[in-house]
């Protein structure tokens, strides 16, 4: 079942954009861990829509109710679930397009699967709009992982083609990631970071979108966590990475650069230091063959743009088979990335849980 992820902890996600409501139910979770909703509230807004000019203006709160596994303030062991209620669709926005396959989106693909049956409204289960379940999810994890300090944050490092630095892979600090997870636009260079949403706006202005590249880092992870092969941490991080709408890639420390090195280059030398084994470069990205290192644990997601666009575009009609030409409607983000930051953290947040 493709809405089921984890080996350890397990995921079921659930709705559909315009339904009544979306949810995540979370196996595995251990007794008597208290949780603080404030911080989950935090870090569900950090996802919400409709807070930025940068973002689609659906004004949704994502306000979470959780039903079960819950109990005088700490998990009780029995699945936890969340339900997220809908309440700002515009289904109309759809109806007159209902049967014409959106350019970038899931809708040709869904009705050819669902045999039609699939709920078409604001791409249904297919939509962004199931990432708030996955945020809420990820909240639970870090706080999890706070208690053995892996500390988990990451930037927008770039929009189209304006970019700024890269983490520094191996003096990476963990108030540097704690800061991001509060700035409004999570950049390292503030000046860049308004270069970047004049790229946005640009392209909101001309009817278009823009993606771009979030990179994240987590720290104080314990080496010999991961296995080899099937269950490495790169195929367990890159599986859910990939259950985000819009990623289409994925890279590892140096990731696709460490093809321009050689392998002097591109090896990271051992060394210890009171007792503790690090590595001078971490060009690995804290993994090596399929299994924590120790050194900070560091990836990329690459978002495609905004697949809803209101410029006018070629496509066909599914129930006719005829050719159309389609401009969509709606309130739609113009780049989705700055939204995705917390998703991103969210699924490294659940990974990490799930391999430790």
């Amino acid at each position: 079942m493709s809405g089921v992820w984890g080996n350890k902890i397990k995921l079921s996600i659930f709705g559909e954009s315009h339904g009544k409501a979306i949810g995540i139910v979370i196996n595995g979770l251990e007794p008597g861990v208290e949780l603080d909703l404030e911080f989950i509230n935090s870090e569900m807004e950090r996802r919400a829509p409709g807070r930025t000019k940068y973002s689609t203006q659906r004004n949704e709160k994502d306000n979470f109710e959780i039903v079960s596994g819950f109990f005088n303030g700490k998990t009780t062991g029995t699945p936890l679930c969340a339900i997220i209620w809908n309440g700002n669709q515009h289904s109309k926005d759809y109806s007159n397009v209902k049967d014409f396959a959106r350019p970038g989106h899931s809708d040709y693909t869904g009705f050819i699967k669902y045999k039609g049956f699939n709920d078409y409204r604001g791409g249904g289960h297919f939509s962004g709009r199931l990432t708030a379940p996955l945020v809420f999810a990820g909240a639970v994890a870090k706080q999890i992982l706070f208690k053995d300090n892996i500390i988990i944050g990451s930037h927008i490092l770039s929009i189209k083609d304006t970019k700024e630095k890269y983490f520094d892979k191996v003096n990476i600090d963990s108030e540097t990631l704690i800061s991001l997870t509060k700035k409004a636009f999570p950049v390292l260079d503030d000046k860049k970071g308004e270069e970047m949403k004049e790229v946005i706006l640009k392209a909101k202005n001309d009817l278009d979108s823009v993606g771009g590249i979030i990179e994240c880092c987590a720290l104080n992870l314990p080496a010999g966590k991961g296995d080899p092969f099937f269950d490495s941490c790169e195929s367990i991080l890159s599986h859910m990475l990939f259950s985000i709408p819009a990623v289409k890639g994925v890279e590892f420390g140096e990731g696709f650069n460490i093809t321009k090195m050689k392998g002097s280059e591109a090896n990271d030398d051992f060394y210890t230091k009171n007792g503790i084994v690090k590595t001078y470069s971490n060009n690995n990205g804290g993994i090596l063959g399929g299994i924590t290192s120790g050194m900070p644990l560091v990836f990329r997601a690459a978002f495609k743009p905004t697949a809803s666009i209101y410029k006018p575009q070629k496509t066909i009609n599914m129930k006719t088979m005829e050719n159309e030409e389609i401009s969509i409607k709606g309130r739609h983000d113009p780049c989705i990335v700055l939204r995705a930051v917390p998703v991103v953290e969210a699924a490294c947040a659940l990974s990490i849980l799930d391999i430790i």
